[in-house]
């Protein structure tokens, strides 16, 4: 992993390939780079970016509190630092929030850009309340003992016999992230804002990505704000780890959305 400097602190990142078009990709919560392990080498036309959101995978954080708007203008400045524009940003879960404030805060430097499990909606009454739960169950019991309890939720329920080992990854890759990192992440997510206009008001192409079998974001979530601009598209034997769980065809609907432009 290389480093960039933004702010206070590193961010971690890896660029591969070349090509015509820049891809950077963002990961989810308490996740790394490393879920976008599969998907990279099949996008062989691009050059591809991959990026640890701030205090997860290898990236820094700072002491002081922090917004989804904070992580878009890492992103940004990460980008500036590059001297990159007309990039495509795809976001998985946390990252398609991050994502769609990149979008709403300076959309000027995006091609196009995607959701991938992940919703333009903030948080409801119960999951704010869960958010502050899972606070609590890395303050009194530890990063490992929440990341344990949530990877197997993550994947399609129906399959978990198939998917040991990715389930046993996602921990692993879980395990990397700050506590500092993940408590700050759920309030920052926790207390981020409805950003269904930026979908609906959109000038540039729009993909959203949902798993059939998602128990965190289902396909309605994903899908509730759209336009003329949006290309919808399901992974039908995913969970909420298409990036693991169906690969190749995540790899060909990125592929697809990028080369149709």
């Amino acid at each position: 992993m290389e480093k960039q400097h933004v702010g206070d602190f590193d961010l971690a990142f890896q660029d591969r390939g070349e090509g015509k078009e820049t891809v950077i990709l963002l990961h989810g919560f308490c996740g790394s780079s490393a879920y976008w392990k599969e998907v990279v080498p099949l996008l062989d036309s691009s050059r591809v970016i991959t990026i640890d959101l701030r205090g997860h995978g290898q990236s820094g954080i700072n002491d002081s509190a922090f917004g989804i708007e904070d992580m878009a203008k890492d992103i940004h400045y990460f980008m500036d630092q590059k001297q990159l524009d007309n990039v495509y940003l795809f976001g998985h879960s946390l990252g398609g929030y991050v994502t769609l404030a990149v979008a709403d805060l300076f959309g000027e430097t995006l091609k196009g850009y995607g959701l991938i499990h992940s919703t333009a909606l903030a948080d409801n009454d119960e999951a704010k309340e869960n958010r502050l739960k899972a606070i609590e169950v890395i303050k009194e019991n530890g990063l490992s003992t929440f990341v344990n309890e949530l990877a197997p939720k993550l994947f399609n329920p129906d399959k978990m016999n198939d998917l040991t080992d990715k389930i046993q990854l996602t921990k692993d890759i879980g395990y990397e992230t700050s506590p500092v990192g993940a408590i700050e992440t759920l309030k920052a997510m926790r207390n981020r804002i409805d950003r269904s206009n930026v979908i609906k008001n959109s000038n540039i192409p729009v993909l959203l990505v949902a798993g059939e079998h998602d128990q965190i974001i289902p396909k309605q979530k994903v899908f509730q704000a759209e336009s003329s601009h949006t290309h919808t598209k399901v992974l039908t034997d995913s969970g909420h780890m298409g990036l693991l769980e169906e690969p190749e065809m995540l790899a060909y609907i990125l592929k697809e959305f990028i080369n149709s432009k």
